[in-house]
């Protein structure tokens, strides 16, 4: 299968995929990050999201958004090499990007039965939520996969690389 086919441009086609799942009586979940630098914590999160429902919708933050959100060294992977990534995953049925700094205007897009999100999080500060549940879904939260994050590998290469310049 071409995973390419997976990354969808446009809202609208998302949108509309969305509805024909919710249709046939397909639950769609929905999470959303940077997933700069996949890594096992993210693809154990992904399983586990996609779990919860049939069909498992990412929203991936546009290279401005997360120089926006992480800084001006960020991200490490561009966005169209991060969407391939995650489109490849056998767990992800579908990734759209978003360049605002929060998925608010896609979850009201494509209108998710659940939505998800990491172990930082609580109901409370989770984007979207009350859109969700306003609609009949559901929120919750997945804990995180100790010992794995982007922060840290990168972290790890820089001090592995100075040491070997030394």
């Amino acid at each position: 299968m071409d995973t390419t086919l997976k990354i969808v441009d446009d809202w609208q086609q998302a949108k509309e995929c969305c509805q024909r799942w919710q249709q046939a009586g397909e639950t769609v979940v929905f999470t959303n990050g940077c997933f700069d630098i996949l890594h096992a914590g993210h693809v154990t999160y992904l399983e586990q999201a996609r779990s919860l429902g049939n069909r498992l919708v990412i929203g991936l933050n546009t290279d401005a958004s997360v120089r926006r959100l992480k800084g001006a060294r960020r991200p490490i992977v561009p966005q169209a090499a991060r969407a391939r990534l995650l489109a490849a995953l056998q767990a992800v049925d579908m990734v759209v990007c978003f360049d605002e700094d929060t998925p608010l205007a896609l979850i009201q897009t494509l209108c998710p039965d659940i939505l998800v999100k990491g172990g930082d999080y609580t109901e409370a500060t989770i984007v979207g939520a009350d859109f969700v549940k306003g609609n009949g879904g559901r929120v919750e939260v997945i804990p995180f996969l100790n010992g794995f994050s982007t922060s840290n590998i990168i972290e790890k290469i820089v001090k592995l690389h100075c040491q070997n310049q030394e």
